[in-house]
């Protein structure tokens, strides 16, 4: 399928590694020139790699997203010649604050990273997707934001931006400027730095005991079976996807599938 997006210049941010490095390649397949952000040199320099291999013109950018002056450096290299057509808001974690009654500046923390982050970058770029009437931006949000399936900080601000990305949406929409937010929910995803992998080394017990009572298929998914959704999300195709939320969770998720006996 031809998603009507080459050439377009997409923002991956957290684009290195797991499911940002995974959707970087389903972008670049598609003639799309990528930027993506990592903190990790090494890892960046990797990536960026692999991905000119696809498209020589994809490249990443040194960046940590969350500090406001990095934000600052990154919206100025982009104003230059690269301003997106396309936003993929990836970077996402619990940044270990597991505690139920934790501090208000443990959930400012947290808020900058899943939330406040995000909203500043799509504030900057949207009047220039508006001026070109065209633009896309997909919010990484997770399976957590509709049930308890994490910690109480996570969940409930991974819940706050998937409610975010359906409202704002609604206000891109009513612009008619042909600017189209929507959201992925990522249910259990194993990649390589990410919590389960660090869970599979150190309790495998607990993991395989999640995977049985916890998830449908009792497997973790791949990035890899993420990244088409939000290709698609991305693309031209998806001009009547507002504010639509795809969770993409391999069944993982208690309210949609309840085990019942019919018979």
């Amino acid at each position: 399928m031809d998603l009507g997006i080459k050439g377009k210049k997409a923002l991956v941010t957290g684009g290195a590694t797991g499911i940002g490095y995974s959707i970087c390649k389903e972008l670049a397949k598609e003639d799309v020139k990528v930027i993506f952000t990592s903190r990790d040199k090494i890892s960046l320099k990797k990536s960026e790699k692999n991905l000119r291999k696809i498209n020589s013109d994809c490249y990443g950018v040194v960046c940590d997203v969350t500090k406001p002056q990095e934000r600052k450096k990154l919206f100025k290299k982009l104003k230059k010649k690269d301003n997106p057509d396309i936003i993929v808001n990836n970077v996402g974690d619990t940044l270990n604050i597991l505690d139920p009654y934790c501090s208000t500046k443990d959930w400012l923390r947290l808020f900058n990273l899943i939330l406040g982050t995000a909203i500043e970058i799509n504030n900057f770029f949207i009047p220039n997707m508006s001026k070109k009437k065209w633009g896309r931006i997909v919010n990484i949000t997770a399976g957590a934001s509709y049930e308890n399936s994490g910690p109480v900080p996570y969940c409930s601000l991974k819940a706050a931006f998937s409610a975010y990305s359906r409202s704002m949406a609604r206000v891109l929409a009513t612009e008619k400027k042909n600017v189209v937010m929507s959201a992925v929910l990522p249910g259990l995803v194993l990649t390589e730095r990410g919590h389960w992998a660090k869970v599979l080394k150190t309790r495998p017990s607990h993991a395989k005991k999640y995977l049985k009572e916890r998830t449908t298929l009792q497997r973790f998914g791949t990035p890899e079976e993420i990244s088409p959704m939000v290709a698609l999300l991305c693309s031209d195709k998806a001009s009547f996807c507002v504010g639509t939320a795809i969770p993409v969770e391999g069944g993982q998720a208690r309210h949609f599938f309840q085990k019942v006996n019919d018979f």
